[in-house]
């Protein structure tokens, strides 16, 4: 069997799955946010009552992210919707705005966008929080109200999005019926050459394959080029599976991937016990491919979606208005770190945004000291506007006043992972997906550039 099912078989309880196989699964994690998490609540609520309790409040994680810094006030009352349902079940992970667990969030437009309004147990991103709060473990099976909710296939876990009604009934029941999805092995070989990132990798591999030529399918990834990729960087490519159509995306294991794990559950107190699932000799695959890291060159996905691929040096004469990194594929400590190299000691040239996924993010960029200066003052130095409200921001456009989002047509070059028309804003306007040196290289000139004429 292929990494995707074994796990749905181990948690069917079945000794044997193969495609096509429909299979009620035992659900090891439910992730719900802002957004969705309001939906599905009031699902649950109807379907087993006012009063019903949710089936382990162990295994029920609630993170606010995504509409959070606005004061559009019906976003901002979806965080207390969240609020007063994680009280009245005594759902011990639910990462708040605010601290009081009676209060109501709201957002003081007078402030600004760029300082600190969250308070300490808020985190960001729901797909970066996870991994951080210790509440990936490889062999597990994660569901989210989210479509991004693949990256946490990274960690050898089946993970995929679901819609509010399944996500209610989980949320009653701890079960989903699950169809065993077809796998496509994408077996990675050679090194990636200076200046190329897991980004351009899934960006490649997505425009290879077309932005639904994996639908309900999962994406394996195995081979020596996936071994020497740090955690990270196979993030960024679970992340992007929905963006081929994926049902999933999924890493073997390794000790990588084991020292990961163990280090954030014993600082988050998690529960310990995992057991990962390990790539069997014979798999049968519907699509099995093997491509050469070195042979890759910056990539970027256009407008109007993540299949339009072409090389940075063949958009070289599209000019931009805007340049944007965050999100959880694009706004990780690592990538902030990438773009830092290629800006540092220049001046971008457009209006550029900076969103950390987490407010992790934000303390390590400023505990970061290059040459004397912090990462965070670089970056502003450089005439980046750096936000300390980690959060989804305008990945996913927002309310008007959302930090970054995009209220008039313009082109923007984006580390975030979606750029369907409106994505980001306004529905004329053009998304560009690229890897945080692409961007970075791209904002210094003002037009789209290969990131190669700054990172040796």
């Amino acid at each position: 069997m292929t990494l995707t099912e074994k796990l749905l078989a181990r948690a069917g309880g079945q000794a044997h799955v193969a495609p096509g196989d429909n299979v009620w699964v035992n659900v090891d994690v439910l992730m719900t946010h802002d957004v969705c998490g309001p939906g599905t609540i009031g699902v649950f609520q109807r379907e087993f009552g006012r009063d019903a309790k949710v089936w382990d409040k162990q295994k029920v994680v609630i993170i606010p992210d995504h509409y959070i810094f606005t004061a559009d006030s019906m976003s901002n009352r979806n965080v207390d919707i969240l609020r007063d349902f994680v009280r009245e079940q005594g759902l011990p992970y639910f990462y708040d705005v605010i601290d009081d667990p009676n209060g109501h969030w709201h957002f003081d437009a007078s402030k600004g966008q760029l300082k600190q309004q969250w308070k300490g147990n808020y985190t960001g991103v729901c797909h970066t929080t996870l991994p951080w709060k210790g509440h990936l473990r490889p062999g597990e099976v994660l569901v989210g109200t989210d479509s991004h909710t693949c990256m946490a296939g990274a960690f050898n876990q089946f993970a995929t999005g679901i819609g509010n009604t399944d996500g209610g009934f989980v949320l009653g029941t701890g079960k989903i019926l699950l169809k065993v999805p077809e796998t496509m092995r994408f077996y990675l070989e050679g090194e990636m050459s200076a200046g190329v990132m897991a980004k351009d990798v899934i960006l490649h591999v997505i425009g290879e394959i077309g932005f639904d030529g994996a639908t309900y399918r999962a994406m394996q990834w195995e081979g020596p080029g996936v071994n020497a990729m740090n955690m990270d960087d196979r993030m960024t490519i679970a992340n992007m599976a929905i963006e081929a159509g994926g049902k999933n995306g999924i890493f073997p294991y390794d000790e990588k991937t084991g020292e990961y794990v163990r280090e954030r559950i014993a600082e988050n107190g998690t529960k310990s016990e995992f057991e990962p699932v390990e790539v069997d000799r014979e798999q049968s695959f519907s699509y099995d491919k093997t491509f050469d890291l070195s042979k890759l060159e910056p990539t970027v996905a256009c407008h109007p979606d993540p299949g339009q691929r072409k090389t940075a040096r063949e958009l070289k004469d599209v000019t931009l208005d805007r340049a944007y990194i965050g999100s959880c594929t694009g706004g990780k400590t690592s990538d902030f770190l990438a773009f830092a190299r290629v800006v540092k000691g220049h001046t971008v040239k457009i209006d550029t945004f900076g969103v950390p996924a987490t407010t992790k993010v934000v303390h390590e960029l400023k505990e970061t000291m290059w040459d004397g200066l912090s990462v965070w003052s670089i970056l502003e130095n450089a005439g980046v506007r750096m936000t300390e409200n980690a959060s989804c921001a305008a990945c996913l456009g927002g309310p008007v006043d959302t930090f970054g989002r995009m209220n008039t047509p313009m082109k923007c070059i984006s580390a975030t992972n979606r750029n369907f028309p409106g994505r980001m804003g306004h529905k004329e306007s053009q998304v560009f997906l690229a890897s945080p040196y692409t961007v970075a290289a791209s904002a210094l000139t003002g037009k789209i550039t290969d990131p190669r004429d700054y990172v040796g």
